[in-house]
């Protein structure tokens, strides 16, 4: 069965898994479907997860328009993390992922 426009959907499917998988992404969009968080919030939430590289993630997100970095009290060092409406679209994917996980068992996979 050929599908319709595969050229361009298998184009634009690719772009969007490489950037979903990139390293700590999908846990960064986990972290904030609960709500609005400050940097160290995120930071204490992803264990194992580099300042470096959570500063990078982050920056990607906001130029992707999947977050919105918020100036809090008109500081520039006190600033929260939020996802936008696009961002927010990712939630049935996250959430069915962490499904997936749990019906996989792969906790009780790496004990054997």
């Amino acid at each position: 069965m050929t599908q319709p426009n595969c050229k361009h959907i298998c184009s634009n499917y690719h772009q969007a898994i490489e950037f979903i998988g990139k390293r700590w992404m999908g846990m960064i969009i986990y972290t904030l479907l609960s709500g609005p968080k400050r940097y160290h919030e995120i930071h204490a939430t992803i264990s194992g997860i580099s300042d470096r590289l959570l500063t990078e993630r982050l920056n990607e997100l906001v130029n992707e328009g999947l977050v919105e970095k918020k100036y809090i009290d008109s500081s520039i060092k006190k600033v929260e993390y939020e996802l936008t409406p696009n961002g927010l679209a990712f939630k049935e994917v996250i959430l069915a992922i962490v499904k997936w996980i749990e019906f996989c068992d792969f906790e009780s996979k790496e004990t054997k």
